[in-house]
Order: C-alpha cells, then structure tokens, then sequence
C-alpha cells in the first residue's frame, strides 16, 4: 500500500477480506456508460458507441478526430475510462466530418465503433448519470461467507466516495506534477496536463478529508456545519446543526456529508470547516498552490451509494456487477473488499 495520504486511507467496514488478482486482463474490468438518455437522431452531431481494449480515453478521441480530418477538440466524451479495461462509452464527432454517419465498424488500435446515430449536442465533460462494471476478482483467497456479508452491508449503506489510484497517475505522478507547478511557480505547458495536475492535487485533500472522517466514523453522517448532497444530483445545501429528519434522510442514503474539492478555504462551517482547513494544512504546498489557481468552491459527496451490487462465484474467482453514479470509482468498492487495491 502507498505511503501517501491521498492514498493510504482506511477502510469503513473493517480490514480486507482476502487477497485477488485484480485485471489479471482487461476483460477482468469492463465498464459501461450510463448516460442516462438515448440519442435524439437530429442535429450537427454524431453519437458514437466505442468499445475500446487497453486504450485511454484521450488516445481515442486524438484516433477519431484524425480518422473525421477534424481537431480533437471537435470530439465529445463524458468522462476518462481506464486504460487497463475494456470500456464502452461514447463520443461524439461532427456530422460535417469525413466520414458522415457511417461510422459504425470504423476501428483503429484498441477500439471499434460499434453504435452512431444523429444527436443535436456534443458531448460536455459530466454528461452521463454514472457507470455500470462487471468485474471479475481472480483467486479470491478469503472466506466466502464473510465476502457476501461484507458486500450485503456496502449494498446497504454504500461506501467511503474516494477517489482512486487512477485519478493521481502511475505512481502519483500527476500530483508530482502539481507539487512542481505549485513549488516552481510555472504552470505545464500543457492543458490537459494541468487539468490532470489541478484535478489530483484537489482529489489528494478530498481523500485526506474523507480518511479522517472515516476514523473518526462520520463519514456516513451529518455534522453541525456539514453542507449535504442529493443522493444522485449536483445539489448542495447547508444543514445547519442537523435535525432527526435529516439524520433520517442521511441514514437512508437520501442525502450525505460532502468533503471540500479544494479551492483555498472551506465552504463548511463549523466543526467541519476547521477539520477541512486542518486537513488542507497538512498538504500545504498544494492547498496553497491550489489557493493560487482561481478555482470555484465545488463539494463531493463523501459517500457513494452502490447500486444494483450482485455477485457470484466461480471456483476461486469472484463476479461483482454494479451500478456507479458518476465521478465514483469501483475501486473504492474494492478497497473495502480486498487487499493492495489502493
């Protein structure tokens, strides 16, 4: 496990239940966008289905614009997929492109089309409801019963909302990067780059936050000072001092606690600014450096409902399917599982 803090975090429901061998191959992670609505077969766009095989996301836009003799900032996508899986997930390209609406069976390394049709908007960053993955844990070495306790219960109240690995880069490089910018004073030249670097330095606080509130055990409940998430909505709203209704709501996972996605202050109050403010000061570099950016305060919910969980058995390999909303990683439904996921 990492020694940094962003990534040594504690689990909610007590020590993993085993070891398992984790995409052993692609096909061990397969991850489905949810958009959440259909493709309205009018307009100056081209959804497109790609199914794409040990491919990064911005690899395959890059392929798309090239293959449609547009820029890549023409294409359209809802989120970053995994490399090390197999994901299926949609663009969109103009229809004025070289290639009109015949797009389905176009293919290139690590990708093909599989679904177009005409649709009146491209794709924004966040447009989708969420994910659905289908995994497969290899070897599982634990005891079976104590799983399926286990996955009944983060069925039942959901599970800490970190971000994972992912989101920090091979070896928490893109917080390298961010610790750079920040110490040295001189930005990437690269847009996509900083993105990745303001992204994970602001996801590092938010995991530090979510730790501590989970040793402390209120990650899955309200706080005098706490402001609170919609279950399944951008919405936030202060709570004030908590009631016996909004308690209530929080226990059936109706509404939740958010932590800071960090700007240069907290947006709580209360108890719960001056734990986010201490947390943040004990990654100073890049909370000051974050204070510098000119960011707007946003919040993350500090909690994620675990939809549609199932699972199975085959010998010693383990099947989970699940339903995710946006911007959660199953790898922090694993972290509560199984060892070495973080």
């Amino acid at each position: 496990m990492s020694t940094a803090p962003f990534l040594n975090v504690p689990t909610a429901f007590g020590a993993p239940l085993g070891r398992a061998d984790f995409r052993r191959a692609p096909e061990d992670f397969v991850v489905r966008e949810w958009l959440g609505f259909e493709p309205d077969g009018e307009g100056e766009h081209v959804l497109l289905k790609v199914r794409k095989r040990g491919a990064n996301t911005i690899w395959v836009a890059q392929q798309l614009a090239r293959i449609a003799n547009v820029p890549t900032s023409e294409i359209g996508y809802a989120g970053l997929k995994d490399r090390d899986a197999v994901a299926e997930q949609a663009f969109t390209v103009p229809y004025r492109s070289a290639i009109g609406l015949n797009w389905i069976g176009v293919s290139g390394e690590g990708f093909e089309v599989i679904a177009a049709a005409r649709h009146s908007r491209k794709l924004k960053r966040g447009a989708l409801k969420g994910n659905e993955f289908l995994i497969v844990l290899r070897d599982f070495s634990g005891d079976r019963a104590a799983l399926e306790e286990r996955l009944w219960l983060i069925a039942q109240r959901g599970v800490p909302n970190y971000f994972g690995p992912q989101r920090f880069g091979q070896g928490a490089r893109n917080v390298a990067v961010a610790m750079r910018w920040f110490q040295g004073g001189v930005p990437p030249a690269n847009r996509v780059q900083r993105g990745f670097a303001i992204s994970a330095a602001r996801s590092a606080i938010f995991n530090a936050v979510l730790a501590a509130r989970v040793r402390a055990g209120t990650w899955d409940r309200l706080l005098d000072g706490d402001l609170a998430n919609l279950d399944g909505t951008g919405s936030i709203f202060a709570v004030g001092s908590p009631d016996a209704t909004l308690a209530a709501r929080c226990a059936a996972l109706d509404i939740h606690p958010t932590g800071p996605l960090w700007h240069g202050d907290s947006s709580a109050e209360g108890e719960v600014a001056e734990l986010e403010r201490c947390i943040a000061n004990e990654l100073p570099v890049l909370a000051q450096g974050l204070a510098q950016v000119g960011l707007r305060p946003e919040r993350r919910a500090l909690r994620v409902r675990v939809s549609e969980l199932t699972w199975g058995f085959e010998g010693n390999d383990v099947k989970l399917s699940l339903r995710l909303p946006r911007g959660a990683f199953a790898t922090a439904v694993l972290h509560e599982v199984i060892e070495s996921v973080f």
